[in-house]
């Protein structure tokens, strides 16, 4: 499985032979590339983009509590975190705390176009991080 380091720029769209439009992401290679990478299919790692500190219902999805009847500043929090048994809060209870900035893999996705001379790739959808992060990209084989 080769490995191509390199950076994401942003987001355009390319027209395919068939006339379809097709999202991408524009991604500044370290190395050379060449033209034989197109239509691989590939798997990205990238680092997503940080939340900072957040509230149960960003975090997690939660839904909340009702927007009447007497609930005055309870409509964001989490509710009930425990019972009266075993009189702790267990491990792993979905709670506020510091959202995304984690390493994230997306899979499924395909270089649809190479530009040689600017060391660039152009990667079908969306890619985790924010712009000019570092990323890698790791070639699987041809798509079928």
């Amino acid at each position: 499985m080769e490995k191509i380091k390199g950076k994401k720029l942003n987001m355009t769209q390319v027209f395919s032979d068939n006339g379809k439009v097709v999202p991408v992401t524009i991604v500044s290679c370290e190395t050379e590339v060449g033209p034989d990478l197109e239509n691989k299919e590939v798997v990205v790692v990238g680092k997503s983009k940080g939340k900072g500190f957040t509230g149960v219902m960003k975090k997690w999805g939660f839904h909340g509590g009702p927007a009447t009847r007497g609930q005055g500043i309870k409509a964001r929090t989490p509710g009930s975190i425990g019972s009266q048994t075993p009189g702790r809060v267990l491990k792993g209870k979905k709670m506020a705390g510091r959202a995304g900035n984690e390493r994230v893999t997306i899979k499924g996705l395909k270089i649809v176009k190479v530009v040689s001379d600017l060391k660039q790739i152009m990667v079908s959808g969306p890619i985790p991080g924010a712009r000019n992060s570092k990323i890698e990209v790791k070639i699987l084989g041809e798509n079928k």
